[in-house]
Parts: C-alpha cells; structure tokens; sequence
C-alpha cells in the first residue's frame, strides 16, 4: 500500500538518543564475512555495500569483534587494530556523506569460535565449559563449515578484562566515526551466554542467580556508557532464539529483569530479535515476553525477525515496537526505505551468497531504477 497522505509510520521522524533518524526503516546487522581475512581489515568492497544502503533511517552495522580473543568466523571485521579503525573511518564518513546514520555493534563471540580463529590457537571461552551442540564456524576459505570445539569457563578475574576489551572497542568506534554503539547480547555469543540458564552454570558472582547471570552483561553496558554516554548506546537481545544451542528457562522473568536493568542505565534503545530464521523456540513472535520487555523499559523498542512492510506498519502503529531493522530485505534491496515508500517490487536474496565471497550478492543488487529500466 502506498501512503498518499504522509502518514506513513514507517516514515515519521524518530530521535533515538542524540540521533536523529529520517524513517524507522534500519538496516539490521548482518554477518557477511567480507573483511579482509589478514588483519579483519574492513576493505574498499565494505565501503560501497555500507554506502548503497546509507538511505536506511539507521544502520547497525555488522557484528565486529572486539579483540581478537572476540572472533569467531574467518573474515569478521574487528575494532580493535589501527588499520581496522581507519577501515571503519572511511565507511562511516562515506555514510555520513550518502545523508545516512550507523551505529557499531559491539562483539565478542564467546564459546561460538575454534582454536585455529584464537590468539596463538587458545581454547575460546564462555561462562561455562559447554559446547554448543550442533553449532559450527568456518575457519578459512577452504575449510567449510567445522564444528565448535568444547570451550574453557572463564575465571572470575578475567571478567574485568572482558569489560576492558568492550571499553576499548567502543573508544576505537568512536575514533572510527559512528554515531552510537549497540552491545550485542544475543544470537549465542557471549555475553548471551552468561545471561541464558542453559549455557551459564556457574556458582560464583556470575552465574546462578539471575542478578548474577545478568552481572556480566550489564558491567559492560556500564562501560560502554562511561565512554559513549547513555543517549548513543543500544543492546540487543534474542530472549527466545535458539541459534547456537541457546535456551533459557523463563525468559520472560530474565528478559525482563535485563530490560529493567537496562532501563535504570538509561541506554537509548533495545533490539529484540523476536523471530529468527536461524532458530526460535517460541512459535511467532513471543508476545509476553515483548510485553515483559516493552513494560520494564521506557526507551526506544526495535523489533527484528521476518518483518516486511505491512507487518511493521502494523506493530508500529498499534505501538508493539518503534522501529524495525531488516535483514534479508537489505541484503537484496539496498534501496529498501525508497521501496517500501513507493510499494515497489523487492529483489530476491540469494542465501547462497549470505557469507563470504565477493562482489556478487553483495554488492551487486539492482536499485529500482536499474530493475525499471
């Protein structure tokens, strides 16, 4: 349906934190592993897929490690290097020159990695000595997909570190140019894994309880927050995502305690992953536990998972989220906003070309004028 009157909510202005975004149709971050495998460089091909998109009312970039203990799958980019700064810098002033806003996502991958990825071959780590079941990697071009090695549990002493790393990294986004930060704590890489039941079984300030569950987390949400101030700072969040071998035994009670945590914190915004492609333990969207969330936090909603143009129209409207990010429909519509104003046909995307690779199903999507043409 094309909106003649302007009303359109996909297209009312929204300020998130200090930013303001021009429509709430954001880019979602999206693992495409084409950084440069030596140094996890961002290159001159990220540039110009980041730039293609810059018309998004935001985007969150993919997700980059942030150390090289943080890195789970070749070709990641991180931000932890000089070169991997001056990488991000040029992409995000070519954003900011195309009219467009973006944010880092901030990772570190815990147990969802392989020695050959670590530092001097080390074992990865996570709150407890679980390998996820089913879950795999790619070490190199090569290799194909290898299953994850058991991890080690991390001492206590070692949690300041893992703050440390995500502090650095978010001094090294900001020197890189991005408007904002989101702290990934979902999808079954670390931070995710100290919050979820099933895969933190601990018995000492960081685990156990969920309060001690949550302590992680939301230490370095605090220090991303000493460096970027609360307005610029986001987290996202996959309460009910089985990606990664991740479960969680009420996470309608965990979620909404984070949400509250988060809350107190003042961070901008959180995105929820509702509904995942990569796996979901709730049938649709969880809506107690979007209620849960949405009622324990006062800041911005963004809503991610399956959406389209309708269906994000409709929750935004009947106030169940306030922006969405879009996966897939950006991967093969770099113009998505422009094709969601107009209710103009949509690019198929080709799974194939997902991860890795070159220019093809990257960059090479036609806008809408070439497929009129």
């Amino acid at each position: 349906m094309i909106d003649k009157t302007g009303t359109d909510p996909l297209f009312q202005p929204l300020k998130l934190g200090n930013t303001e975004l021009a429509n709430r149709v954001l880019m979602s971050p999206l693992t495409r592993s084409r950084a440069s495998q030596h140094g996890d460089v961002p290159n001159a091909m990220n540039l110009e897929y980041y730039r293609q998109r810059a018309s998004a009312g935001l985007i969150i970039s993919e997700a980059t490690q942030v150390s090289p203990q943080g890195k789970g799958y070749a070709f990641t980019p991180g931000i932890h290097s000089e070169a991997q700064i001056a990488g991000w810098k040029a992409i995000t002033d070519a954003v900011h020159e195309a009219g467009g806003r973006i944010h880092m996502q901030l990772w570190h991958v815990g147990r969802i990695s392989h020695p050959d990825l670590q530092p001097n071959g080390e074992t990865p780590v996570a709150p407890s000595a679980i390998r996820p079941e089913g879950a795999m990697t790619f070490i190199s071009a090569d290799s194909g997909m290898v299953e994850i090695t058991e991890p080690r549990a991390l001492d206590a002493d070692e949690m300041p570190d893992i703050v440390e790393q995500f502090r650095i990294g978010a001094i090294n986004a900001k020197k890189a140019g991005f408007d904002g930060v989101e702290v990934h704590a979902a999808n079954g890489y670390l931070l995710d894994q100290f919050i979820k039941s099933g895969s933190n079984q601990r018995t000492d300030d960081f685990g156990g309880s969920l309060a001690n569950r949550l302590r992680l987390p939301l230490m370095v949400t605090e220090a991303v927050i000493d460096v970027w101030g609360k307005d610029n700072v986001g987290v996202r969040i996959s309460p009910t995502g089985s990606f990664n071998a991740m479960y969680d035994e009420d996470p309608l009670a965990t979620f909404g305690e984070f949400a509250k945590q988060l809350n107190a914190l003042g961070v901008a915004y959180i995105e929820v992953v509702e509904d995942s492609f990569q796996g979901n333990h709730a049938e649709g969207r969880p809506e107690s536990v979007i209620d849960a969330v949405k009622n324990n936090f006062e800041g911005v909603y963004i809503a991610n998972g399956n959406y389209l143009a309708e269906e994000a129209r409709d929750r935004i409207s009947k106030g169940r989220c306030d922006l969405v990010t879009f996966g897939r429909p950006f991967i093969a519509n770099p113009d998505l906003p422009e094709r969601f104003r107009d209710d103009a046909p949509l690019n198929e995307w080709d799974s194939g070309s997902f991860y890795g690779g070159d220019e093809r199903g990257y960059t090479d999507y036609p806008f809408l004028e070439k497929t009129e043409a």
